[in-house]
């Protein structure tokens, strides 16, 4: 069974017209993108960060580093660190926190008891 499926010219043209952009869904906590940060707060600390970087106080200032975290081999979740960084030669792993989610606050956990590695929040 074969349709004839013809539009009319106004069809086309309304079917044509370039759709409005849906606005990005607004952030449950209120943070605001600010370039390659997540939020102003952590786009001030890597400001800070980097100043500190270029006086030598800090070295090898990295971004956004994820860490995978197993459990008796069993993948359990990431975490993403803001900001790693050495410090008088020990590393730094550094969270940016405006709140501290039930979520955040396990990973921090997991974090500690997994990799031994304690997150410093500024």
């Amino acid at each position: 069974m074969s349709r004839n499926l013809r539009l009319t010219e106004e069809q086309y043209r309304k079917l044509a017209k370039p759709q409005p952009q849906a606005q990005p869904k607004a952030n449950k906590y209120k943070a605001q993108r600010v370039g390659d940060a997540d939020s102003k707060k952590e786009d001030r600390r890597l400001g800070e960060l980097r100043l500190l970087a270029h006086a030598g106080e800090i070295g090898d200032l990295r971004h956004h580093v994820s860490y995978s975290l197993h459990v008796n081999g069993i993948h359990v979740c990431d975490y993403e660190a803001d900001f790693v960084y050495r410090e008088k030669g020990v590393e730094v792993v550094e969270d940016a926190k405006g709140y501290r989610t039930p979520v955040y606050k396990l990973k921090k956990r997991l974090m500690r008891a997994v990799l031994g590695i304690e997150i410093r929040e500024s």
